[in-house]
């Protein structure tokens, strides 16, 4: 059970540190083009938050992101039951959802935290699946978090009023945001992931000839019908246009690093017909082999 009686406060805590935009600044960033999307309202850094509480029945305005990195704290998320909170653990409450939180009684966590508001804040979390849970990260995960948090602190501290500041800082989370996602997706390792996986990689190996769907499928070990699904989730596309894509993608490396033919590319993607390949290579990347290999490079 976790205990959350005693004293409550929200802060003020010894060597904290604590930036709130006023709110005109964050209508400003809310209005811009290059900070409309993802930008930072408020951040801080709660080092052994003794009796540390907050309370919002009604939710927040933005997207808040807690980092435990000591102690113990709780969160309470909606109509959840509060779940503990330990070393390593990032938890997001998103906009909107009712929630409490505190540091532990016995452990008070030591926690970096910041507020993210517009819209691609919110499309980061879904397709990152960042509010499914605490996510334990890793080591390198963290680090990285801490120096991002750091720089990111102390240039909006030294320039709260700089755009370019404010566009820095954003671009920054951005990054990561995607890169604690891409690391906590590997470690969730769904069944679906290890079948796209080896699909994936069959391809990669089978690029010089024609597959099948009923082939991959097998490879997979699944169905056709559950690859297709998997596929359009992840990649928007069939497999087998999927595949094709790989295809023109390592012909046009071809006919940009190499002075093979046209004919000789087709062959090497496993296409006899050099005018079928053109046509499939004019469709997927907007122009014919001989115009992609005439475009200027780097």
């Amino acid at each position: 059970m976790i205990r959350m009686d005693g004293i409550r406060k929200s802060e003020g805590f010894e060597a904290e540190r604590l930036l709130v935009l006023p709110e005109y600044v964050t209508g400003e960033l809310a209005d811009d083009v290059l900070t409309r999307s993802l930008h930072i309202t408020d951040i801080g850094y709660f080092p052994r938050a003794q009796y540390h509480y907050r309370e919002r029945p009604e939710g927040c305005s933005t997207h808040i992101f807690i980092y435990c990195a000591d102690g113990e704290g709780w969160v309470e998320r909606g109509d959840g039951e509060a779940v503990r909170i330990s070393p390593r653990q990032l938890i997001v409450i998103p906009v909107g959802v009712p929630h409490r939180y505190g540091a532990s009684r016995h452990e008070p966590w030591t926690i970096y935290w910041f507020h993210l508001h517009g819209p691609d804040a919110a499309e980061l979390i879904r397709l990152y699946g960042l509010d499914q849970g605490p996510i334990t990260m890793t080591h390198a995960s963290c680090a990285e978090l801490v120096e991002i948090f750091d720089e990111t602190f102390y240039l909006l501290e030294d320039k709260p009023y700089s755009l370019q500041a404010h566009v820095h800082a954003a671009q920054s989370v951005r990054r990561l945001l995607s890169g604690i996602g891409m690391a906590a997706s590997a470690g969730r390792s769904e069944p679906g992931d290890r079948h796209l996986e080896r699909a994936f990689a069959y391809m990669a190996e089978h690029l010089d000839r024609s597959i099948t769907l009923e082939e991959l499928a097998r490879h997979a070990g699944i169905s056709r019908q559950h690859l297709i699904h998997l596929f359009k989730q992840e990649t928007g596309m069939p497999p087998i246009e999927y595949f094709l894509r790989l295809k023109m993608q390592k012909a046009g490396q071809l006919l940009h690093l190499t002075g093979m033919s046209v004919k000789e590319v087709a062959a090497v993607v496993g296409i006899d017909d050099p005018y079928y390949f053109s046509r499939l290579f004019r469709k997927r990347m907007g122009c014919s082999p001989s115009s992609f290999r005439s475009k200027p490079k780097g």
